[in-house]
């Protein structure tokens, strides 16, 4: 019997905080590799352009799987899915710990984001399923959005911690947990009924193949300059593209290509998105080399990230005051005049005080902008559209992690820091320039419906309605 059709309350939390406990380690993915991606770099003997596959490896690895994610759960079931996620994902970081070079290590983030992609979005649709609709359901989704905003600062600081350890128990920590949480999921997850067969499977994977291969190998071109990859990419978006015609059931729907407030919030969000992980990657380098530790970098990234944990709850009522368009537009702005005001490494290096002004508008930023972008993306399209419209602004989301930090990486190593904080900065405006059109050409009046969070593992999609 399904907890919706009457099992005890505490059944019902028990599944909740097992769920909310797995978004919480989904999102600390990110936040912990980028304080620990400096000391991972020089233990493993690799430059800024491979290190930062860590970070893009797993970004390219999540935006590829996220369409793919929604068809499998189809196929197998929410259950399976969500369980054998967790089981791969287990595995993966302890492959990574214990990868004695960059190629192994990159591969097993890749598989990590794929994991990430079906636990997330799953651990949500399981909790929507199994929780009556009403102020228990609100309350639920509360919690699960609350531990996956929560999860950005958790990562800074337990890798702060471990990484003056040793790098490779910031990557083994998510091992035990992954398998309590397995161990528990078993337990507390309903069964489902017997899964249709759902139709054809081989465009679907197709689809999902060529798309992670094509991010991938972008990422790839961005950081090495081997344009042959760009080449390669295009190729296999054209075999997407191919695909998703000659399926009798695509991943996506064409009509909300011709979305205007879809496709304009989710170029802004992959730009905000992007530039916010590649200005904390220069950060990260940066203050390393200023001989900052692992733990002092992370509390000066808490200004940046804590903002996002402490309004989790408030941020759809924060849009909903403001307005989405002009709440995407302020934030949007705060985040290029953060980037601006990074300070300048002198003789003495960065202090605290210097970082602050800095941290602290990129922060406002997402409290600002992200709840407000995913409002405007899916609150006037039909309702039976938003789920699939939450996957493509995800998607976009994610790959604007995975292609800026790797440019940023490039020109870190070719140039400085101060030109890739110039680039960093050109990609906060763009995103700028997309939401001030926003104003311009306002959508319709969004749905007064509270919005659905769609966690993702990258800190501006881990809070409500992200």
């Amino acid at each position: 019997m399904s907890i919706a059709s009457g099992a005890r309350v505490g059944a019902r939390w028990a599944l909740v905080s097992v769920l909310a406990a797995n978004m919480l380690v989904d999102a600390l993915e990110v936040s912990a590799t980028l304080v620990a991606l400096p000391a991972v770099g020089g233990g493993l003997g690799a430059p800024v352009t491979r290190v930062q596959w860590i970070l893009t490896g797993f970004a390219a690895g999540f935006g590829g799987a996220l369409l793919l994610g929604g068809r499998l759960v189809e196929w197998f079931g929410r259950r399976r899915v969500f369980l054998a996620a967790l089981l791969v994902f287990a595995a993966a970081s302890l492959g990574g710990a214990l990868a004695d070079g960059v190629g192994l290590l990159v591969a097993t983030r890749v598989v990590k984001g794929f994991c990430v992609a079906l636990t997330a979005p799953t651990g949500l649709a399981i909790i929507v399923a199994a929780v009556p609709e009403g102020d228990a359901r609100r309350r639920a989704v509360s919690v699960y959005s609350l531990f996956g905003a929560a999860g950005f600062c958790s990562g800074l600081l337990l890798s702060g911690l471990l990484t003056g350890l040793g790098w490779r128990w910031t990557l083994a920590f998510p091992v035990p947990v992954a398998l309590a949480l397995f161990a528990a999921a078993l337990r507390v997850v309903p069964r489902e009924p017997a899964v249709p067969d759902g139709g054809p499977r081989r465009y679907a994977v197709l689809v999902g193949g060529a798309s992670t291969g094509a991010a991938l190998l972008l990422v790839d071109a961005s950081s090495s300059g081997r344009w042959g990859g760009a080449v390669a990419a295009a190729v296999l978006v054209l075999v997407c593209v191919r695909a998703e015609r000659a399926s009798p059931h695509p991943l996506v729907d064409t009509a909300l290509l011709r979305h205007a407030p879809l496709v304009r919030s989710a170029l802004g969000a992959a730009a905000l998105n992007g530039s916010y992980v590649s200005f904390l990657l220069v950060a990260a380098l940066d203050l390393r080399r200023d001989g900052w530790s692992a733990w002092e970098t992370a509390l000066g990234f808490l200004p940046a990230a804590a903002p996002l944990a402490l309004t989790a709850l408030h941020s759809g009522r924060i849009a909903a005051r403001l307005g989405p368009a002009r709440a995407v537009a302020a934030g949007a702005l705060a985040a290029p005049a953060g980037y601006a005001l990074y300070p300048d490494s002198g003789a003495g290096g960065v202090r605290y005080v210097e970082l602050l002004p800095s941290m602290s508008l990129v922060g406002l930023a997402f409290v600002l902008a992200f709840t407000a972008l995913h409002l405007q993306a899916t609150g006037s399209l039909h309702p039976g559209l938003r789920t699939a419209a939450g996957g493509l602004y995800q998607t976009c989301v994610q790959l604007g992690a995975a292609l800026t930090p790797a440019l940023t990486s490039a020109l870190y190593t070719t140039s400085g820091p101060g030109a890739a904080l110039g680039l960093v900065t050109a990609v906060g405006l763009a995103g700028a320039g997309v939401a001030l059109a926003g104003l311009v050409h306002p959508s319709t009046e969004p749905s007064r419906e509270p919005p659905t969070p769609l966690p993702a593992a990258v800190p501006p999609t881990n809070r409500k309605a992200s």
